[in-house]
């Protein structure tokens, strides 16, 4: 299925992304052929749907790294999206969590998960002929602190949207006009990344966090959500709105015993909302300096 489409009116999409656009399909078209490192996310899908459109189904794949800690969600998503159109698929596991450098969760975990994907990805590539391994790194990630990216640079990974300076709202526009479902998706980062630094990862905690997020969102919670692992507690972390909702009396026990029944005795909901990388914050006493609202004791 081709996702070109008829000369967008400028009104209806700014020249300045049609534009972007057009350097994307330059950009695949001097490589040739593609393997992309799929989750199924608003970078990757917007980036596999331009590779298809660009070199045709013969010249890109699209391959998923699954292990505990991809969201069974977010692996459902990523396979309707490249069913719906036609993007080559393929899953691989991997096996970073029995990667002690990884379990032990350090500042630098996400170099050891990307290590490990690229090192599957990069021979793969090589051995089906593919000219170029890309992932779905956008302009805006650049400013944050991804030490993946030092994965992906030594394998050789190319990061077409970071080069090309598309940012995240520039890739939600474009996604939308080509009826991509993932344009209002909310990010999605891997499970581990609900656990702080020094904390192990393990599958346990990780279904534990897995659970939690499935069940909220099975009451309706919508919009950004984190359930931040804090032992037996869950911190939860979700957009204003939606926190002002959930947090008021009439919604608590629905929230509560969502969170419970994943195995969690404690839920906490932060006052400061959704903030992307917030286990990144240092603080002297994260939890003492945390602005909580405790749901556990429903009053």
């Amino acid at each position: 299925m081709s996702f070109l489409r008829e000369p967008t009116a400028p009104g209806v999409l700014h020249l300045r992304l049609l534009d972007k656009e057009a350097q994307l399909f330059a950009w695949f078209r001097q490589r040739g052929s593609a393997l992309i490192g799929y989750s199924g996310g608003v970078d990757s899908a917007f980036l596999a749907c331009v590779a298809l459109d660009t070199l045709g189904a013969s010249k890109v794949l699209a391959v998923i790294g699954r292990s505990a800690s991809f969201p069974f969600e977010q692996w459902t998503s990523a396979r309707e999206v490249a069913t719906r159109f036609g993007i080559p698929l393929l899953e691989i596991d991997t096996d970073e969590l029995n990667d002690p450098n990884y379990a032990a969760n350090p500042v630098n975990r996400c170099y050891y998960c990307k290590t490990e994907l690229w090192s599957k990805l990069v021979p793969l590539a090589r051995e089906r002929g593919f000219a170029v391994v890309v992932d779905g790194t956008n302009h805006d990630d650049l400013a944050d602190f991804r030490p993946g990216a030092q994965a992906a640079r030594e394998h050789g990974v190319e990061s077409p949207l970071a080069e090309l300076r598309f940012t995240k709202d520039d890739i939600r526009a474009l996604s939308r006009t080509r009826g991509i479902p993932t344009w209002d998706k909310p990010s999605s980062p891997c499970l581990s990344s609900r656990l702080p630094h020094g904390t192990a990862v393990t599958p346990l905690r990780l279904r534990k966090v897995e659970n939690a997020e499935r069940a909220l969102r099975a009451v309706g919670v919508t919009g950004n959500l984190r359930v931040r692992y804090h032992g037996d507690t869950a911190r939860l972390e979700l957009d204003h709105a939606q926190m002002e909702h959930w947090g008021a009396p009439a919604q608590r026990s629905a929230v509560r015993a969502a969170v419970l029944a994943a195995g969690f005795t404690r839920v906490e909901l932060d006052l400061r909302a959704f903030r992307s990388g917030s286990l990144n914050e240092l603080t002297r006493d994260e939890r003492a300096d945390a602005h909580v609202l405790d749901l556990t004791e429903i009053g």
